[in-house]
């Protein structure tokens, strides 16, 4: 019950946080979008407490389940923004990412208080692993999107001299290329080790690492768009708008085999 009111109240937080992250473009004041900063921080200091209060009173894992993976998906983000605002100058592009988490933690809200689906096969340290990692470097993805949507945008309005006192409160197209970067070098070793893990249980389980599971075919397929996305970057030296357009595509891709996965496809990850 408690880690219910906290998830919801973290929620709302997020809700708010992204109201006050657009208001900041909108009045195009530093101040407010710190303001949000502060939010963020609060709602993601209640969704740390909601997970403890959950897997300490439910003994329920923080990423096995639908709910717990969406909502862990969202906290993530939520954790690398905040991180990467040490380093850079990032504050507004909290206003393309909020509204993402916000998203998300709805969607997660839809199966919020119900159990772990899973099978008792399907338990255990090597799937809350596979799916942590998994999810992880998901979400840093989506944070690579989110950055390279507004290096995009910000490079078009420059492109067309139309940013006006707008361009005070974006981010360097600099800093934001380098959090594309940092989120793509980071989250495809991730994805890497979460995939690895799962392959090692379904050895252990089925006694084949692949099974031709829909799932594990589109994450194969996402895997490969990533690989070569980040071959690009660190090898053909794919920087600035080439980086980010591409960053956005195979994002899009990746969600959109989500969705059709989940809709159309029989596959035996249910529990997430």
């Amino acid at each position: 019950m408690i880690g219910i009111v906290l998830f919801k109240t973290a929620l709302a937080a997020y809700l708010v946080c992204a109201v006050v992250y657009g208001a900041s473009l909108w009045v195009r004041r530093v101040l407010t979008a710190r303001f949000a900063t502060g939010l963020m921080v609060a709602a993601f200091v209640i969704h740390t407490s909601s997970f403890a209060s959950r897997w300490l009173t439910a003994g329920l894992s923080p990423a096995v389940g639908i709910h717990d993976a969406l909502s862990f998906f969202a906290w993530v983000m939520a954790a690398a923004y905040l991180a990467l605002q040490l380093k850079t100058k990032t504050r507004v592009l909290g206003a393309f990412v909020s509204p993402v988490i916000c998203l998300i933690m709805v969607v997660a809200s839809v199966e919020l208080g119900g159990t772990v689906g899973a099978p008792v096969m399907l338990k255990g340290s090597l799937v809350t692993l596979h799916v942590m990692l998994s999810v992880t470097g998901e979400a840093l993805f989506a944070l690579a999107s989110c950055a390279g949507l507004m290096y995009l945008i910000q490079d078009s309005l420059l492109k067309r001299k139309k940013a006006g006192s707008l361009i005070r409160l974006f981010p360097s197209l600099h800093d934001l290329d380098r959090i594309n970067n940092l989120c793509l070098s980071w989250g495809f070793p991730l994805l890497t080790l979460g995939v690895l893990a799962g392959s090692l249980w379904a050895r252990i389980v089925w006694g084949s690492h692949w099974q031709w599971d829909s799932k594990q075919v589109w994450t194969l397929l996402a895997w490969f768009l990533y690989a070569f996305l980040l071959h690009q970057r660190l090898v053909m030296g794919w920087r600035g708008r080439r980086a980010a357009r591409w960053s956005l595509m195979v994002f899009a891709v990746l969600v959109t085999l989500l969705i059709f996965g989940k809709l159309f496809l029989e596959t035996v990850h249910n529990f997430v």
